[in-house]
């Protein structure tokens, strides 16, 4: 007899489309809370993000170069988890495309301002929007200290 063995990733990716019999056996075996978890929940520190893309958070190309490079290649894979898969669709002007928003001042220091979206241009570049408002405020917040590295000297 041959067993299957499905990864916490797979087993997230394929639950939404999958059949009922399909779902059933999932949930029987990471219990219905597993797929219910909002993204936020799941990803709380860059290993967790590393943990939905993929990535190995000790890997060298995080450890690497100067703190904005460094910090620019975490944001990318946080961004990557924290949207799902979603990649904003330059070719649909009436799509949302969010991005934090921050503030930088000597009484206050640095840290979210809120959050902003465009329909078909970026101020942050292509790879650092969200799909939701609450997604881009969410990461400013969460992940201060790495945009703070990206954003500043």
């Amino acid at each position: 007899m041959k067993q299957l063995t499905i990864s916490d990733k797979e087993a997230r990716k394929i639950y939404p489309s999958a059949i009922a019999e399909i779902k059933t056996i999932l949930e029987g075996t990471f219990g219905k809370d597993f797929f219910s978890q909002k993204i936020t929940d799941r990803v709380k520190g860059f290993e967790d993000a590393c943990l939905e893309t993929g990535d190995d958070p000790n890997d060298n190309r995080f450890k690497e170069g100067t703190p904005d490079e460094i910090a620019y290649k975490k944001i990318k894979v946080i961004n990557k988890a924290l949207n799902e898969l979603w990649v904003p669709n330059w070719n649909n002007s009436s799509e949302r495309k969010w991005y934090p928003w921050f503030y930088m001042d000597s009484a206050s220091g640095f840290g979210l301002d809120g959050a902003n979206f465009a329909y078909a241009y970026s101020d942050v570049g292509s790879r650092l929007c969200f799909k939701t408002e609450e997604l881009a405020k969410y990461a400013a917040k969460q992940f201060v200290d790495i945009y703070k590295d990206f954003f500043t000297l």
